[in-house]
Parts: C-alpha cells; sequence; structure tokens
C-alpha cells in the first residue's frame, strides 16, 4: 500500500490541484500569488503537511490566515503543541517482520481504515468557495471520518449531501435548549455517526490576531447551522463587543447539561477539550462515549500543557472505559505514532487540511491525508510495529 500511495502522490501535480480554487472577491489571492501557485515545477510541490500552509498563506487573505494559524495570547501552548511532539523519541526495533501493515481499528462501533480523522474547524468558505462542501468530497476520496464544525458555513444537511464518506457533528451547546435540540436532530438527520460536544469554549480565548483584524466574517457567508441565532442579532461573534460572552457560547454549560444531551441523543456523544485527567474520570462518570483531548489548538487558554503532554494521564484515568482521541500538533506520521503509543487510539488534525483545501480544494484535502497515512505506515514499518495493536508506550524512548 505504501508504493500505491507514493505513486499517487507522485502523480498529483499542484498545479491541477490549484485550479480547483478560485478565489473570489474578499478571500481572493494577489495574482502574483495566484501565478506562482500555478507554476509550481514538480519539485517545488509540497512533499508534507508543513509545506502546505505556506502555499495556503499565498492565495488566501491576511484576516484569512490569522484567523486559522493564530492561537490564543502569546500563541506558547501553539507552539508547545509542536515542540512536544519534537522533543519525543521513538525506539525502532528491528528484524521484524514488516510486509505487511494493518492500520484499521475499531472505533465507537465502526471500521476505520486507519487511526486519523478531520478535526472540526470553522468557515471553511474563508479558504475555498465551496467551503465545507469540498472538503466533504475531499474526505470522502481519503476514506477519512469528517467532523463538521457548528460553525461550518455550509449547513451540515447540504455538507452530507456533498460526502461520500462517515462524518460526525461538532457541537457549540447554545443557551436555547430547543435550538440545540434541533441541532442534534439534524445532524443525526444527516446521518452524522457521532455527537462532539466542545466543553473546553464557556467564552472564546484572547486571540490578539483576530482582534487586531476585527475580525468578522466577510459578507454573504455565514455560520449556515447557527442561521436562525444570526437573525437575533446584527452581529453575531466569538467575542461581544460588551465583554467575553458570545451569543454563541453558552457560560453556563455544566455535566447537567452533558447528561441532557446523552439522553437526547441517538448516536455517541464524546467531550471534546479534556486536559485535566479529573475531568476525564467525571466524563466516564457520565457515561460518554469517547474523550478528545484538546486544547482548541492552542486558541482558548494560552500556557496550558500540549495536548501529547496531557493524553498519558487522560489515558490512564480513563482506564479502557471510552475512547480516547487527540487533536493539536499533529504534522508528521511520527506524531500519530507517539499519540498512540501514549494512550490514544486516534488523532485528529485541523489547520493542515484546511490549508490544502486553500491550495487544492477536494484534491488537495485529499492529499494532506493521503501523505499523513503514508507517513504513518513508514514510521510504523520502521519502528517494528505492523500493526496498531504493536504500538504501545514502548515504543517511545525513556
Amino acid at each position: 500500500m505504501l508504493q500505491a500511495m507514493a505513486a499517487t502522490l507522485a502523480g498529483m501535480n499542484l498545479a491541477d490541484l490549484a485550479e480547483e480554487v478560485k478565489p473570489e472577491g474578499a478571500l481572493a489571492a494577489s495574482p502574483q500569488a495566484s501565478g506562482a501557485a500555478k507554476g509550481f515545477t514538480a519539485g517545488a510541490q509540497p512533499v508534507n503537511l508543513l509545506e502546505f500552509e505556506a502555499l495556503a498563506r499565498r492565495r488566501i487573505a491576511r484576516m484569512a490566515y490569522d484567523y486559522i494559524a493564530g492561537g490564543a495570547a502569546d500563541e506558547l501552548t501553539l507552539r508547545r503543541n509542536r515542540e512536544c511532539f519534537d522533543q519525543l523519541r521513538l525506539k525502532p526495533r528491528v528484524l521484524v517482520d514488516v510486509s505487511k501493515l494493518d492500520t484499521t481499528l475499531e472505533l465507537l462501533g465502526k471500521k476505520l481504515a486507519f487511526p486519523i480523522l478531520l478535526a472540526p474547524t470553522a468557515y471553511h468558505k474563508l479558504v475555498n468557495p465551496e467551503g465545507e462542501r469540498a472538503t466533504a468530497r475531499g474526505a470522502g476520496k481519503a476514506e477519512v471520518t469528517m467532523v463538521v464544525s457548528s460553525f461550518a458555513t455550509v449547513a451540515i444537511e447540504s455538507v452530507a449531501k456533498a460526502a461520500t464518506g462517515p462524518l460526525w457533528f461538532q457541537l457549540y451547546v447554545q443557551r436555547d435548549r430547543g435550538f440545540t435540540r434541533e441541532l442534534v436532530q439534524r445532524a443525526e438527520g444527516s446521518g452524522c455517526k457521532a455527537l462532539c460536544i466542545t466543553v473546553d469554549t464557556p467564552v472564546a480565548g484572547t486571540r490578539d490576531r483576530e482582534a487586531r483584524h476585527q475580525f468578522r466574517l466577510p459578507p454573504g457567508m455565514e455560520a449556515e447551522n447557527l442561521r436562525e441565532l444570526v437573525k437575533k442579532s446584527e452581529r453575531v461573534s466569538h467575542v461581544s463587543e460588551q465583554g467575553i460572552y458570545s451569543l454563541i457560547l453558552d457560560p453556563e454549560l455544566t455535566w447537567k447539561v452533558i447528561d441532557w444531551i446523552r439522553g437526547i441523543a441517538r448516536v455517541p456523544v464524546l467531550l471534546k477539550g479534556i486536559l485535566a485527567p479529573e475531568d476525564a474520570r467525571l466524563a466516564v462518570e457520565h457515561g460518554v462515549a469517547g474523550i478528545i483531548v484538546s486544547n482548541h489548538g492552542g486558541r482558548n487558554l494560552d500556557t496550558v500543557p500540549a495536548t501529547i503532554e496531557a493524553l498519558p494521564r487522560v489515558a490512564e484515568a480513563v482506564a479502557g472505559r471510552a475512547s480516547v482521541l487527540m487533536d493539536g500538533g499533529v504534522r508528521r506520521g511520527t506524531d500519530v505514532v507517539k499519540a498512540l503509543a501514549l494512550g490514544a487510539q486516534a488523532v485528529l488534525i485541523g489547520r493542515p487540511y484546511l490549508w490544502g483545501l486553500a491550495v487544492g480544494g477536494a484534491e488537495g484535502v485529499k492529499r494532506v491525508v493521503t501523505m499523513l497515512r503514508t507517513e504513518l505506515e513508514a514510521a510504523m514499518a520502521l519502528c517494528g510495529t505492523p500493526s496498531l495493536e504493536r504500538i504501545t508506550r514502548s515504543v517511545i524512548w525513556e
């Protein structure tokens, strides 16, 4: 499979990918940037996830780039998410038969081809005029599960129509419980197989880059899943001009509400945004199906641990009683191996596939996922771990 994927990647031409994206209006890239993107030679095409960001930055508006790339306050946690992965060392074992690799796993009762998902990210139309529709098509081509954000710029029903692969839905609980119930029902009615409740955002983080731009969506672009809430306010934003609270974030979210949502949901419920092992234990006690170890991509509370630092303690607290996933800083196949070794069943990526979406639409998303999957397989072979079950703490050099 490694050889087949490598051949597929080698055959892809970035100029072809770039043709899918035709930025317009406030999102248009400069003529110079667009021309450069179409004129890449084979040697200049991205060969890893990290290289997509520079290409995307030349194609999208500065405000859009800073919204996606930025973190909270001094962005210490944002940087630490990567630094901690880089500091971990792997311990390869040799003379192991790795002629056949098995990356499959069962997650929430469903079989996945590999332990990578697309994390929920907001406002895909900031980087591609088709928005989440293109992302869903790319996810389907890559055989990867896509978690659709409450803040999508395409309604969940339309994303589902474009999708050919499995979808989950990320939920920001709203103060209007009736609206929240309807949103859960819409997601389930669209075929979403799981519900991820974001629990780390009673208020938004202090995001200097957004403040400098006075970030808001361009005219004609909305958080379509929250359209009814938009009608109640002239301007729906993460942060109100009157203070830290927002119409679209619920500061009263508690465990009692989690119990209520579990009672109305017909699909497995996961909590996204757990770092403390104490909260992980409570999550299990409240009967959730899974936990996503996350610091919101370093976008909320600065100076918290990197997710790869928090992961082992959360996994220990859960003790196999619920599924454990993680996001934050995953850019290499070796990062996936490290996360699995420290207790995750799967990882989610966010910014990298947005950069792929900006550069090449659906094909760009597919290419990002395929690259990471190929790197994962190479790392597994070189570590002497031909199946996911063989990736244990012993893979980490300690």
